[in-house]
């Protein structure tokens, strides 16, 4: 060998060894990063830290004013310029998504402060019911602690809602309404749950009067918000309505998908179709069997519409509503251990109960899981209550859900959907996956898990259920159709009834309901079928690349492995890893 070639791979290896020392190096720097990132990061958003199980934090109540958001932004700066000194190609490809995870979620909240300033138009976001509702539900510690805690939170709920009052600027009609409605609902929390865990104490009567006392003053504040609220005639309120610019931007840093708003919007329309060739072909099939010999109808809407409503009188009573739930949850575990779908740890607790009044008012059905930092808490199953309805209204919701539509609810909420999700992010290596959340993967993997329980003969192949399915599917993607109609291209009420009564085919108290909801959120909506086509299409190629050795539970367990983190990360590591 000569001794130039001999000096060369000399040198390819003395940069070779020197490259991995670097890299280790980094990734041992960004790994310690990460861990003082998050310390400072919950003594800034000390409320958030408690509501995912952080309790260093638990007496501090945020206030919502300028000298916050100031303090905000001067941690965000700090943190950009502390993540720029990394290499980022020398990170791992888990370190990667991290720093990408990190630092969307910096420039995300730059972007709120500085550009959307939703504290100004959004009442509803002034609300402390939710981290009082939380300390107090949680038995993460003994009462007495948790309520030494409170004491401390309720001397400044008076802080709290002047800064609401002098912050709030021409706020929409909407978002005015949904703020008394949640506010109202927080109440029951300082009138009754507080006071009931206040008269278990064993503490000195004194005390204990003190306790109440202070109870009922942030109760009286709650009342005088809600007041000031209804008082408030704003001269030039601001529309619902995002706007295409604003609505662009936090669509990017919410869904962060490798798609945009419209190639999603055109992605839904698509399947729209595909939907509705597919309801067609079953309720032809399906009309003999509830309509005998009458005319089927020429219009295919016209058609699966009817076919619906005929077989959505099957639905369970009022009272029934939420035991029938319960009843259903060891069933839906049960199938999806018999066909090895997934593990699911029987450890971890899961319980259905009332919705909380501090959530009313967006959506009927929700997971409420413990945080990452609390490994033993409990999962709850919020389900909204039908009391004080009258029987029209009641009728129309029970017949939207429907013992068919019901059961594939449970499967998006429940397991195999966001509770056996949240269960697995909680036990990622990665804080950072699990605490930076992203909501279109959590939702895409519980719309992902409604087609996955029926391909593998969850309800008998039934084609009842499958029109459900179907139907329930084209709830999603035409959640995103009018998301985006709506908010960046004015769909009005008119159109969005159209969409969601006569060609997604909902109960008129679901649409309603729908058109409220798409008033006072946005983006948001975007999230189920963002994330099912992306899991669908990873799915796929993941097929593609292991061939005869692909198997759905393999597949399953190792996406979920990643954490909470965003499909387009996912996708790349998981290919990559298989791959090798």
């Amino acid at each position: 060998m000569k001794k130039s070639t001999f000096l060369f791979i000399v040198l390819l290896i003395v940069i070779g060894k020197s490259s991995l020392k670097a890299q280790e190096t980094t990734n041992t720097e960004f790994d310690t990063y990460k861990k003082g990132f998050l310390d400072k990061y919950w003594k800034l958003y000390p409320n958030w830290a408690t509501l995912i199980g952080y309790h260093k934090y638990d007496s501090i109540l945020t206030i919502p004013d300028s000298a916050q958001r100031e303090k905000e932004l001067k941690f965000i700066d700090k943190e950009l310029k502390s993540l720029k000194a990394f290499n980022y190609q020398n990170l791992s490809n888990l370190n990667k998504i991290d720093f990408k995870l990190i630092e969307t979620q910096l420039q995300q909240r730059q972007w709120e402060i500085n550009e959307l300033k939703a504290y100004e138009w959004n009442p509803s976001i002034y609300n402390v019911g939710e981290i009082f509702g939380y300390i107090l539900s949680e038995n993460y510690e003994p009462l007495d602690k948790r309520i030494k805690n409170i004491s401390k939170l309720l001397d400044h709920v008076n802080e709290y809602y002047d800064s609401a009052r002098s912050t709030i600027k021409n706020p929409s009609p909407e978002h005015l309404q949904l703020a008394i409605e949640q506010n109202q609902g927080s109440l029951s929390i300082f009138e009754k749950d507080l006071t009931d865990s206040i008269g278990q104490l064993k503490i000195d009567v004194k005390e204990k009067m003190n306790l109440f006392k202070k109870a009922r003053k942030a109760a009286n504040i709650i009342y005088s918000y809600i007041s000031f609220l209804k008082d408030l005639k704003p001269e030039n309120p601001r529309s619902f309505r995002l706007g295409k610019e604003l609505y662009e931007k936090k669509f990017f840093f919410e869904i962060q998908s490798h798609f945009s708003s419209d190639q999603i919007y055109d992605a839904a329309l698509e399947r729209k179709e595909y939907l509705h060739h597919e309801m067609e072909k079953i309720s032809k099939e399906l009309w003999p069997k509830y309509f005998d010999k009458q005319p089927m109808p020429e219009n295919r809407l016209v058609l699966i519409k009817k076919v619906i409503d005929t077989i959505s009188i099957q639905h369970v009573k009022t009272e029934d509503f939420r035991p029938y739930i319960e009843q259903q949850l060891p069933e839906l575990a049960k199938f999806v251990k018999e066909k090895n779908i997934l593990y699911l740890d029987p450890s971890k607790p899961l319980k259905v109960r009332q919705e909380p009044g501090y959530m009313a008012g967006v959506a009927g059905a929700s997971m409420s899981a413990p945080g990452p930092y609390e490994k033993n808490g409990t999962a709850y199953y919020n389900v909204g209550t039908l009391d004080g309805w009258n029987t029209e209204k009641a009728e129309s919701y029970l017949r939207e859900y429907n013992k068919y539509t019901l059961q594939i609810l449970n499967i998006h909420e429940a397991i195999p959907g966001h509770y056996a999700q949240l269960v697995y992010s909680n036990q990622s290596p990665s804080l950072i996956k699990s605490v930076f959340q992203n909501s279109t993967m959590i939702e895409g993997w519980a719309v992902y898990s409604e087609l996955m329980m029926l391909e593998n003969g969850y309800g008998n192949d039934d084609p009842e259920m499958w029109l459900f399915y179907y139907k329930w599917n084209l709830r999603s993607t035409c959640n995103t159709i009018l998301d985006i109609s709506v908010h960046t291209r004015n769909m009005s009420e008119e159109q969005a009834m159209d969409l969601l009564i006569n060609q997604a085919f909902q109960q008129k108290t679901e649409a309603e309901g729908k058109w409220h909801r798409v008033q006072v959120t946005n983006v948001q909506l975007c999230c189920y079928f963002t994330g099912f086509k992306e899991i669908l299409d990873l799915r796929e190629e993941y097929k593609q690349l292991k061939g005869p050795a692909y198997n759905l539970k393999s597949f399953n367990e190792k996406f979920l492995s990643y954490g909470s983190a965003p499909v387009k990360y996912i996708h790349d590591l998981l290919l990559l890893r298989d791959e090798q």
